[in-house]
């Protein structure tokens, strides 16, 4: 047990699929997992593990911002043993051509934070995925006829910016934003384990689509499906 989990050790799967919304993961559990288990509900950040396909596998919560699933993937990589996180999430498109409910393949993440150099001593605003789990998403998307965008996502901490968010995108050649994979990448590193993160595109700041809690929490389901058969080969 760790102050924010309240799961034994046994109980955690050594690979996490990490939604923000702990709603989302209950949905993901409850969908394609068997055999599930709620683990944990410390302030109601809902966990589950469960078998998909005979790998056993656990969905957990993260929250937002690098803050939360920093403290979350840290533990669960530090303390339970956790080989891999993969976090499934939502992401606004700053460019043409990646529109709502496009799924994104994030390999680099561009941070405005100082988390990498106090978490991983790593100077630098730009962290990757690792390389073998990027590259097995890649392939079951390929196999499965999926078709992902990757590139360099924003790692935001700021939800409602002062500055145009289309010009900073531009200035800094950033695909989509979101706001968790720069925390977890590093910690990953940190610690010499394996992270990635899957994207889909739930707006557009180019043609102003949205999509609704409910959209997000239940139509990003081939994203979840890529993510599940990817974690069965890792």
């Amino acid at each position: 047990m760790t102050p924010h989990i309240q799961a034994k050790k046994e109980d955690i799967a050594k690979l996490v699929l990490m939604p923000g919304d702990p709603l989302r993961a209950k949905k993901i559990a409850e969908t394609f997992l068997t055999d599930v288990k709620l683990v944990n509900e410390v302030r109601n950040m809902y966990m589950y593990t469960g078998k998909y396909k005979d790998k056993l596998v656990t969905i957990a919560g993260s929250g937002m911002g690098c803050p939360s699933i920093g403290i979350y993937s840290y533990e669960l990589y530090k303390f339970y043993d956790v080989d891999c996180i993969i976090r499934v999430g939502s992401c606004g498109s700053y460019k043409e051509g990646i529109n709502v409910y496009d799924i994104y393949n994030v390999k680099e993440a561009f941070g405005e934070s100082n988390y990498a150099k106090i978490a991983a001593n790593i100077d630098s605003n730009i962290i990757p995925a690792s390389q073998e789990v990027f590259d097995v998403i890649e392939q079951v998307a390929q196999d499965k006829s999926i078709k992902t965008h990757k590139g360099l996502a924003h790692s935001s901490d700021v939800f409602y910016r002062f500055e145009s968010s289309l010009e900073f995108a531009k200035k800094n050649n950033l695909d989509v934003v979101e706001m968790e994979s720069y925390a977890l990448f590093s910690n990953a590193i940190a610690i010499n384990k394996k992270a990635a993160c899957l994207l889909t595109v739930s707006d557009s700041f180019i043609t102003k689509e949205e999509t609704t809690p409910e959209e997000r929490q239940n139509n990003f389901l081939t994203m979840i499906e890529l993510a599940l058969e990817a974690a069965i080969k890792l």
